[in-house]
């Protein structure tokens, strides 16, 4: 029993296949292969601050790790979701006694982006003085997460999600490594590839479930039905308030606004897959509604309406067949953003123009007095004039030009519009409206 306790622990799949060298890392290859910027980092001798940007799972401690061992670096590492100014001070204190013995350290510091504005600062004279070199990973926009002084300090990475052919290498190292005689059939590995989602780290942890519950089951040829039924596999990644969150729900919009309806399909699906609240979604594809579509046709508001009261009134799963189907509407529909852009020029003109005066013949008259002032005078009743219409009447304040904001687009309604529109013209032009 004593032997038991005393043995150490097995570590994970995913530590256990952790790349010892440059040449051993699976994916980035934009950065590290021959003559790309990372690669050429590591040959120049010389270590400086970086960031390492991109989603789980991709690489960004095993870089920072391999940034030690190649640059012969002590190497200090802080989560900045457990760790504060307290943490950082102890570091440098350590880097200090490093120095004193001759090494020189590397400071990592994961998740910088939960570091607040204050243990960011703190970080900065210790990275200017090169007690250490700075290195930082996030999954969130360094632009927005991180201090300008830090972020001008450091140079910035993007890592990219692992490719399915690259996941597959992976496995194979995997088995050779670690997983013995256990074979995988193609769709099996397609599945796993699938929940992957790009993540290596999330790969080899479904890769070792498999092995656990193969050596449970006696069983040696995994196929995705075993998978189904021994793992839980949880929703494909999906930030919901980060960088992940905010590209696709742009893609969405822009797919609707781009007229492709399988593709707004796919990318509401998606973040649906991914946990996104169907009734953000649903407020989304209202305001495409009217962003976008406009009085091009007027029925995509009132469908867009519709399916977001179906969602509440049905819920989850049925309530998202009516956002699909709105999707698909909006999609579809004649588009205009004429309506859009004249209320940002009037809005724009108002925010920066003078208050003008209400011309007299449109003001309201309910007293006398304001009657003898002339209040509401020859105002022209629209119903009582041929057409409906008060031809060369004027509407804006009297010191204002007609400034010509709305231009109906020649696509679905609009185009009627614009017909009606220019008819109205006409008949202000007869009456000597100038």
């Amino acid at each position: 029993m004593a032997d038991l306790f005393s043995q150490d622990p097995i570590p994970p799949l995913a530590e256990a296949l952790r790349p010892k060298t440059l040449d051993e890392v699976i994916g980035q290859t934009h950065l590290l292969g021959e003559g790309k910027p990372l690669r050429l980092a590591f040959l120049s001798g010389k270590p400086h601050s970086m960031i390492f940007w991109g989603p789980p799972g991709v690489g960004k401690t095993t870089l920072a790790r391999l940034t030690a061992t190649a640059f012969d670096c002590a190497f200090i590492a802080l989560s900045a979701v457990f760790s504060g100014v307290k943490d950082i001070r102890a570091a440098m204190e350590q880097a200090e006694q490093n120095l004193a013995q001759g090494r020189h350290t590397i400071l990592f510091v994961d998740e910088i982006h939960r570091f607040n504005k204050s243990q960011q600062d703190a970080l900065l004279p210790y990275a200017e003085s090169g007690l250490v070199t700075f290195i930082g990973a996030t999954t969130e926009n360094p632009s927005f997460e991180v201090n300008s002084a830090l972020l001008s300090r450091a140079q910035v990475y993007v890592l990219k999600s692992l490719t399915d052919e690259e996941l597959r290498q992976l496995l194979q190292r995997a088995q050779a490594m670690a997983l013995g005689e256990l074979q995988f059939d193609e769709l099996a590995v397609d599945t796993l590839i699938g929940y992957a989602d790009g993540d290596a780290r999330r790969f080899l942890n479904l890769l070792e479930q498999c092995q656990t519950a193969a050596h449970t089951t006696g069983v040696q040829q995994i196929d995705a039905a075993f998978i189904e039924n021994a793992l839980t596999l949880n929703a494909r990644r999906f930030d919901k308030g980060g960088d992940n969150f905010y590209d696709q729900i742009s893609a969405l919009h822009k797919s609707v606004r781009g007229s492709s309806p399988d593709a707004a399909l796919y990318w509401l699906t998606r973040m649906l897959d991914g946990g996104a609240d169907p009734r953000y979604l649903s407020r989304r594809i209202i305001r495409m509604a009217w962003e976008d579509i406009g009085l091009a046709d007027p029925r995509a508001m009132q469908i867009a309406n519709d399916a977001a009261l179906t969602y509440e009134r049905l819920g989850s799963p049925e309530g998202e067949l009516a956002l699909a189907q709105a999707v698909i509407y909006l999609a579809i529909a004649a588009k205009s953003n004429a309506g859009y852009k004249a209320y940002n020029q009037a809005r724009a003109f108002v925010k920066q123009d003078k208050s003008r005066e209400v011309p007299v013949h449109l003001r309201n008259a309910p007293t006398k007095l304001m009657k003898e002032l002339g209040h509401g005078r020859a105002y022209r009743y629209a119903h009582d004039e041929p057409h409906a219409y008060a031809a060369g009447e004027h509407y804006l304040p009297d010191d204002m030009a007609d400034p010509g904001w709305y231009q109906p687009v020649p696509r679905g309604l609009e185009l009627r519009i614009g017909e009606k529109l220019a008819q109205l013209k006409r008949w202000d032009e007869e009456a000597g409206k100038p």
